[in-house]
């Protein structure tokens, strides 16, 4: 598929899988302080309210809100770089390179999402998380993959970082598309000035960050205001961002993408997971994994993906649409396919959004999110293990 690994990618690819690392160790401690004594300060610390402003104008949010809100802005807004960065000219700017990826990535979108709204089928409210299985977390996949070293091919390594990337696409439409409240024109509109404002700095080539930074922030606000998630006025603001591939000696989106990368990935990241893999085990049954919603997410996740990733590469590589990935054999190709299921993050994000006035269901979201996750993390890694040599 891809003969040779450029220097961004091998920078991308060590980031992504020590911040993996980073992620599960927030889960795990997340998980152990949300079932011990200290579990009462950890819920009520979330929902303590915050002001952030300057007298009567600013934003009051709980602290979960401002780490789902403002905090998981700048990751989508850093999510946004790396894909306009890969479709400009990064790995998906070859459309023989990308086709694979991007047929995977659909059919790990679209199966899941099946497996949900199968067995949620009929309820109303429970069907609105039937978004939840279908994204893929890329720093702990890519954590998964980095532990096996030499025994993956670097092919397959780009091959998910690069399914992972389109996931996130995917998950980004379909927040702004089937996740938004009701609308507030005015507050939408000045979303819509400030998104044509940055769009002249960019056509004007500017390469200072402190202009788009300054509007962005605005931007933020508004969109808060509006109705939309917040998190989508990150997306906008990255789509401005210059990197053009005349640009050889400077790039604003390089330069800024490596600047805040260290602080989403081992930062942002291990907060947000700190913050919403916290759930109480008290009372736990395997019955509790029958529900439909921890059900639906589960089978999501651990076959959805498998079976979608899986499928729609076999039918495009038959049919001669994409290659195989090269040094790698179906069996390997599988268990990557396993490793999509682990959701993790972004399948949270969506869940907190899809249940965001039937919070009863928060805590299933969480139980099959992180049992979905695991059982891909465990199947996925231990068939590359077995089927792959050092």
């Amino acid at each position: 598929m891809i003969k040779n690994l450029s220097k961004p990618f091998k920078w991308f690819f060590q980031l992504e899988a020590a911040s993996g690392l980073i992620l599960l160790i927030a889960a795990i401690v997340a998980l152990i302080i949300s079932n011990s004594n200290f579990s009462e300060l950890y819920f009520s610390s979330l929902q303590q309210y915050l002001f952030i402003g300057i007298n009567n104008f600013g934003l009051k949010l709980s602290v979960i809100h401002w780490i789902n809100d403002a905090l998981m802005a700048i990751f989508f807004f850093f999510v946004t770089l790396e894909i306009k960065r890969e479709f400009i000219q990064g790995e998906l700017s070859n459309i023989k390179q990308a086709l694979l990826p991007i047929i995977a990535a659909v059919g790990g979108m679209l199966v899941p999402a099946l497996f949900y709204v199968l067995i949620n089928f009929g309820d109303s409210e429970t069907l609105n998380g039937w978004a939840i299985p279908s994204a893929t977390d890329i720093a702990f996949s890519l954590g998964i993959l980095s532990l096996l070293g030499s025994r993956v091919p670097i092919s397959l390594k780009i091959f998910l970082t690069a399914l992972a990337i389109i996931d996130d696409l995917g998950a980004i439409l379909i927040i702004a598309f089937f996740y938004t409240g009701d609308l507030h024109i005015t507050y939408l509109s000045l979303v819509l000035v400030s998104y044509l404002f940055l769009l002249i700095l960019n056509k004007y080539n500017v390469k200072k960050i402190l202009p788009y930074l300054i509007v962005g922030c605005f931007m933020w606000f508004f969109t808060h205001e509006s109705g939309i998630h917040a998190t989508i006025a990150g997306v906008l603001l990255a789509s401005t961002i210059p990197h053009r591939k005349k640009d050889k000696d400077f790039s604003l989106l390089i330069k800024i993408e490596h600047a805040i990368s260290p602080y989403v990935a081992f930062m942002i990241m291990p907060l947000f997971a700190f913050a919403n893999a916290g759930v109480s085990l008290n009372g736990l049954t395997f019955s509790s994994l029958l529900l439909p919603v921890p059900l639906g997410i589960l089978l999501g996740l651990f076959v959805g993906k498998q079976v979608g990733v899986m499928l729609f590469s076999y039918v495009s590589i038959k049919l001669k649409f994409a290659q195989m990935p090269n040094n790698s054999n179906w069996l390997s190709l599988y268990g990557v396919s396993i490793l999509t299921g682990i959701g993790f993050t972004m399948s949270l994000f969506v869940g907190n959004l899809a249940f965001v006035e039937n919070t009863q269901y928060i805590d299933g979201v969480k139980i099959g999110v992180l049992t979905g996750s695991l059982l891909s993390t465990v199947f996925g890694y231990f068939l590359l293990l077995l089927t792959s040599k050092k």
